[in-house]
């Protein structure tokens, strides 16, 4: 019995082994959008004068 369980599960999870061309597509499509929007973030004046100040305050801080 489990045996015949197990082969019927394996048999199952071997049939969908990767993502299709498509599937891959959007993969790449929304991976780039994400890095775009995070570029625009990160690029942005008040992210860079925060970013700015964390790293001062760290440099600067006790030694």
């Amino acid at each position: 019995m489990w045996k015949t369980v197990w082969t019927r599960l394996r048999t199952f999870l071997r049939r969908d082994q990767g993502m299709a061309t498509a599937e891959y597509a959007m993969g790449i499509i929304a991976a780039v959008g994400l890095a775009a929007v995070l570029y625009k973030v990160v690029t942005s004046d008040q992210v860079q004068a925060q970013l700015q100040a964390l790293v001062n305050r760290a440099l600067s801080g006790p030694m």
